[in-house]
């Protein structure tokens, strides 16, 4: 562990461990469970870790030998169905009654003291929302890193389904317990059948042998695009962050699939008045708990120990840092977030510009045919898989089905801090449509790198051409001089969402294909949350 990291902090203590201790759930089922603890005299408090990956690598290394070695009592438990725990595993559903269940048992301990923190990312920052909906006295910290609170938001983005995404959490949620073998194994199915996916209809039986057969709460969630809809009732816990007392520290990054569900934790909690803090780095959903490891534990552990151990020595002396991306990448400390009032408009205009001011002529800039049977390609961005991330878009921008809109070159830096969307302008010859928009950092060498994006299914019955807003999520960026802004648009972005056929069908059993023609309109308009400096009328054609 410490020869994969520089920078973790030196070992305070020896580390023992207890492991496959039986602790009952909610319905009585033994929930598998490994202890590490402090070889020390005295009190110390303890940190509660549940995951349905497993307790093997690299959990036990991460987060049990790592916080125990600093002083803490872990509890690593396998969730109910998972990891060798008794019971079926039934995504989000027992996840607070299981936790309640767990606390009851820590009281019986003679280790446990009443100090009780949480930790974990992203299906670990779930469960620790969901025992925080109706959290017991003794918990004082929660430590949530790239962590999920909304289960229909990882799977749905505004009625596309995030089909990458959700094949990574299928492979992940149903092999990942049962070994790193396995695994590995079940991972490397899935991209040997990625292609076959992305081009067989109908996606209910394409998915099968990348997953290794069926798995019906996938079929389920394919199947319910729609928030309200009876199956998600339940599944959200983002009502825990407008009512907790428990003090959250927040982590993620700016290609983290994640992201926006972290960002809107964060606002529900100052909102509510909540201690809480907010770190996100320029990382992706898994580098976060790789090459930027050092820096998030060093995070999780001095929330931890400023309120477990009334230790605030380490706690930053500003409420949010951010990682400001471009060139000349850099920390910054902030007070609060979002940094910047309200967004800028930059204007798409005709022959590819992006404008300052908006276009005089209201008709129609620019049109392109999306074409399902050969779907605009995905690169990079936000994903859970390792392809996330910023790449170069010179092919994806090549394609006669994406549109690109290039504001002049800066004069001076640009430096965005907050959410960016595009207000959009858009018609259709079929009704049925998606919206992809996405900002991008062109170089001095025409080079065009990702910075942030969002899709938007468009609503059939709306009236022709109306305004679409897409949210593209937050970012904090700064274009150097010499660079240009460049704002794309396109009709999709496969497979890392699910191609819209254009036949109106269900996403699952859809079996048609049929192409539509989607035109921009003048009054469409790129918004960026400026920090000062430039803007497109300070700059140089």
């Amino acid at each position: 562990m410490r020869a994969t990291w520089r920078g973790l902090p030196a070992r305070r203590h020896d580390v023992g461990w207890e492991p496959g201790l039986a602790v009952p759930a909610a319905d009585g089922s033994p929930l598998l469970t490994d202890h590490y603890f402090p070889r020390g005299r005295g009190d110390f408090p303890t940190v509660l870790v549940r995951s349905p990956y497993g307790r093997g690598l690299p959990w036990a290394p991460m987060y049990g030998l790592l916080l125990a070695e600093q002083g803490f009592h872990v509890i690593l438990q396998s969730c109910r169905g998972t990891g060798g725990s008794g019971g079926t595993f039934d995504l989000w559903h027992n996840e607070a009654a299981d936790g309640r269940a767990t606390v009851a048992w820590l009281r019986e301990q003679p280790w446990f003291d009443g100090r009780l923190g949480t930790a974990g990312p992203s299906y670990l920052g779930y469960v620790q929302w969901a025992l925080a909906l109706d959290p017991p006295p003794e918990l004082r910290a929660m430590a949530v890193q790239v962590g999920l609170h909304d289960p229909h938001a990882l799977f749905h983005s505004h009625g596309a389904l995030r089909l990458e995404n959700a094949l990574a959490v299928g492979v992940g949620m149903t092999y990942q317990h049962q070994g790193i073998g396995t695994f590995l194994r079940a991972t490397l199915r899935l991209q040997r059948h990625m292609r076959e996916i992305a081009r067989k209809l109908p996606l209910r039986e394409s998915v099968r042998p990348g997953l290794g057969g069926g798995i019906p709460w996938f079929d389920e969630v394919m199947a319910h695009p729609d928030a309200t809809a009876p199956h998600w009732e339940g599944a959200s816990t983002a009502d825990a962050a407008d009512r907790t007392a428990v003090p959250v520290g927040l982590i993620s990054g700016w290609h983290d699939a994640l992201l926006d569900q972290t960002v809107e934790q964060y606002g529900r909690l100052r909102r509510a008045g909540c201690a809480t803090s907010l770190l996100i780095g320029p990382w992706t959903h898994t580098s976060a708990l790789q090459r930027g490891w050092p820096e998030v534990f060093a995070e999780t552990l001095a929330w931890l120990r400023a309120h477990l151990c009334d230790d605030p020595s380490g706690l930053r002396p500003t409420r949010v840092r951010v990682h400001v991306g471009g060139r000349d990448g850099a920390w910054r400390d902030l007070d609060d977030w979002p940094a910047s009032p309200a967004g800028e408009p930059w204007f798409p205009a005709p022959d590819g510009r992006l404008a300052a001011e908006e276009p005089a002529d209201p008709g129609p800039l620019a049109s392109f045919r999306y074409d399902p049977a050969d779907p605009t390609p995905s690169v990079g961005g936000q994903l859970l898989s390792p392809a996330a991330g910023a790449r170069d878009n010179k092919a994806l921008e090549a394609r006669e089905d994406v549109l690109t809109f290039t504001g002049p070159v800066l004069t001076e830096p640009l430096e965005i801090l907050g959410p960016v969307s595009a207000r959009l302008r858009v018609s259709t010859d079929t009704g049925h449509a998606d919206v992809f928009a996405r900002l991008c950092d062109v170089d001095g060498k025409g080079r065009s790198t990702n910075v942030c994006d969002g899709l938007v299914r468009l609503d059939p019955r709306r009236e022709d051409p109306s305004v679409t807003t897409v949210p593209m999520s937050s970012t904090a960026h700064r274009f150097a001089a010499g660079h240009r802004v460049r704002l794309q648009v396109s009709g999709g972005a496969h497979p890392r969402f699910a191609r819209n056929t254009g036949t109106g069908e269900p996403v699952p059993d859809a079996t048609g294909l049929t192409p539509v023609r989607i035109t921009l309109h003048s009054g469409s308009a790129l918004i960026l949350p400026r920090a000062g400096a430039t803007g497109p009328g300070d700059a140089q054609e």
